[in-house]
């Protein structure tokens, strides 16, 4: 099977420096210190993928430079490389170039696995469809937000789903490709719509799903509330409680009194509260992190509570703080429509995530809690 890697590499830098994005901000990213992630993520894929039992079943053909040769070569994986310019500094048009060689001959590509956000899933969608093309794609999570159906869960589970598919286990489905304004989102606005349909292969468990945004009813409201009433009569006046995105948590700071950015992460310490922070002012403003809280809500729909537009909480924060000063609010109907029950975690960093999973202690309602699983 003859498969593309590409990569992303600007892909998720404006995560941990609170920018909720990179596209049109690089260099503003990189002015607040951000580092790429899409490379090593796209190592790890790699490193999971050498390791697997498909290898001698599949032959990958990949971009320049730091798109895909320089993380293969680092891994020590055979690759075969397109014709392609190599670039310091990569844009969406190389990315489009990319999946353009690579269906046409002499490649004619079996499956794309892309590395990178829902911009580089846009950017794909666009070159296939000039090209009338519907073979399968698959992606590796390295973006900041990454509301589309098309990423596996981490690029671990990447590979399980690659090797599911050549080894002929896994169904081919249609996935949502969202198309989010993040010039609104960087202003607080929820801006976000349907933008079109890949094609690619799907291991329940294993791939992430859509985000489902909260429904705008009486009853989630009212669970919401509860929720905060309850949370509200265990806040400690002296603690420091980092609080995620999300109209639950919100919901929390509506009736704490003080102003909440739904898209943000913002710091509540002492009876202030510092707005849309980024992990830098976090380390710069906590002053006793035994004495501090992360306050989160999973995803709708895929259950994620780090590792998903709120990588502000980076591993170092969830590091000093630890698991048992991470309170975790879902509604009810939230956790009925997360597969399975099981929140997710993909924080980037193994060690973290390890330490995030198996039960974790979430809030339903008033005085209302129950374990959920954390994978």
């Amino acid at each position: 099977m003859k498969i593309a890697f590409i990569v992303n590499p600007i892909a998720g830098m404006g995560g941990r420096v609170g920018l909720k994005g990179t596209d049109g901000v690089l260099e503003k990213a990189i002015e607040l210190g951000a580092k790429p992630v899409a490379p090593e993520r796209a190592t790890e894929f790699l490193k999971e993928l050498k390791e697997s039992e498909v290898m001698d079943k599949i032959k990958i053909f990949t971009c320049p430079g730091q798109m895909g040769e320089e993380e293969a070569k680092k891994v020590g994986i055979t690759i075969e490389i397109f014709p392609m310019e190599k670039r310091e500094i990569t844009t969406a048009e190389d990315t489009k170039q990319a999946v353009k060689l690579a269906i046409e001959s002499p490649y004619n590509v079996d499956l794309i696995v892309f590395v990178g956000g829902d911009g580089t899933a846009r950017d794909i969608l666009d070159a296939l469809k000039e090209k009338e093309c519907e073979i399968p794609v698959l992606g590796v999570p390295a973006g900041v937000k990454m509301y589309s159906g098309i990423f596996a869960v981490n690029p671990a589970e990447a590979v399980e789903v690659l090797e599911a598919y050549i080894n002929g286990e896994a169904e081919i489905t249609e996935f949502e490709i969202m198309d989010a304004d993040e010039t609104a989102i960087r202003s607080d606005r929820f801006a976000i719509r349907l933008y079109g349909y890949l094609k690619g292969p799907y291991l329940p468990m294993r791939i992430q799903g859509t985000k489902q945004v909260s429904p705008e009813t009486a009853d989630e409201k009212e669970n919401q509330r509860a929720i905060a009433k309850f949370v509200i009569e265990n806040i400690k006046p002296d603690a420091a409680y980092i609080l995620g995105p999300g109209t639950t948590v919100k919901t929390l700071a509506d009736m704490l009194g003080i102003k909440k950015t739904v898209l943000g992460v913002d710091l509540y310490q002492k009876g202030k509260v510092i707005n849309d922070v980024n992990e830098k002012t976090l380390i710069e403003n906590i002053e006793d992190w035994k004495n501090t809280w992360i306050i989160v809500s999973p995803i709708g729909g895929q259950g994620m509570i780090f590792g998903r537009g709120n990588q502000q909480i980076s591993p170092e924060i969830i590091k000093r703080v630890g698991k048992e000063h991470i309170i975790v609010l879902a509604t009810k109907s939230k956790i009925q429509r997360i597969e399975g029950g099981l929140l997710r975690v993909d924080t980037g960093d193994a060690e973290i995530d390890e330490m995030l999973r198996g039960y974790i202690k979430v809030i339903t309602d008033y005085r209302e809690w129950r374990l959920l699983p954390v994978k």
